[in-house]
């Protein structure tokens, strides 16, 4: 039985978290701890973590950064292999967990990350995004940092050794596999260990995730940069690519507004981001981290029994199992 630990950082996630946690409870061949690392939730998020059984482990909102909330769950953590996962997303298979960490059994693998996808709710650029940072073919040996630890694994021994950037304003997970990568280690991409990844983000919020994003690809790549005439050439773009694909698709109608207005949050916020200079003030970072609230055939039968149940009943809050 492969003993994981799970690192799930939190803040106000009562809306999807216990899908999360319904669906490690159901993971099949392993068994599981889950440390909530919390910083001032306001709504139930924590008592639902509770009621599943979760170790909640509380950090002041004016002490968090990503990085560090990862540092301190992946230093609670009781088992060598530990999973880092978003509190808004959740499995949709039973076989996630073994099969996102199984390259982590050879000692040259450093870290592991999984697919994501969205839903219903999910924008469509967003959807457009998942597809080609997160494709259907698994790369096991990866020969660029790219990762994300909304969905990934990690040795706590080689967390020990490197441990996460906790001054940076996002890509703390880039950062880390960059530096493994220049030790020799590898990044292993698992597309058969998806996870819903759901966003339910106003402009300014999908604006700040840019912008905060590009300021710590600036800190972390310092030859990184983004002129004003990318930002016209990346925004006309890729709205007329998404914009003619949500066509194909039969989506234009609902999406004709949203799909420009995305991109446009999109690449002005990182506009933005490269242009950040020097340290962040208290309040920047407080806009940053804690932006305003928001029939079948075998093959097919053996696809199913690996879904995760997430009726009403597997999301009641009455502890382990």
């Amino acid at each position: 039985m492969l003993k994981i630990s799970v690192v799930v950082r939190a803040f106000n996630e009562e809306r999807f978290i216990a899908k999360l946690l319904a669906g490690i409870r159901q993971q099949q061949g392993v068994q599981t701890e889950v440390i909530l690392v919390d910083s001032g939730s306001t709504d139930a998020t924590v008592s639902i973590a509770h009621g599943f059984g979760s170790r909640i482990i509380h950090i002041p909102p004016e002490e968090f950064t990503f990085g560090r909330a990862l540092n301190i769950g992946l230093n609670q953590a009781s088992h060598e292999i530990v999973v880092l996962a978003s509190a808004h997303v959740y499995p949709i298979y039973r076989d996630w967990l073994g099969k996102l960490t199984s390259p982590l059994e050879s000692a040259s693998t450093g870290l592991t990350y999984g697919r994501q996808i969205g839903n219903e709710i999910t924008k469509y650029s967003e959807k457009r995004l998942f597809a080609r940072w997160f494709p259907e073919q698994s790369d096991f040996q990866q020969r660029h940092p790219f990762c994300n630890n909304a969905n990934a694994a990690v040795r706590r021994s080689v967390w020990e050794k490197y441990r996460y950037n906790e001054q940076l304003t996002g890509l703390e997970d880039l950062e880390l596999a960059k530096r493994l990568q220049s030790d020799g280690l590898h990044v292993s991409y698992v597309a058969d260990a998806p996870v819903v990844h759901v966003h339910e983000e106003t402009p300014s919020r999908i604006y700040n995730r840019y912008r905060r994003e590009a300021f710590a690809l600036s800190q972390i790549m310092p030859g990184e940069r983004m002129s004003l005439v990318d930002l016209i050439r990346l925004w006309t773009g890729n709205s007329l690519s998404d914009l003619y694909h949500a066509t194909l698709d039969r989506e234009l109608t609902k999406n004709w507004w949203e799909i420009p207005m995305f991109r446009a949050m999109q690449f002005y916020g990182a506009y933005r981001g490269f242009r950040q200079k020097g340290e962040l003030s208290k309040e920047l970072k407080q806009r940053f981290y804690y932006p305003a609230p928001l029939a079948r055939n075998n093959a097919q039968c053996e696809l199913a029994q690996r879904l995760v149940d997430y009726s009403d009943e597997t999301l009641q809050k009455d502890g382990p199992h």
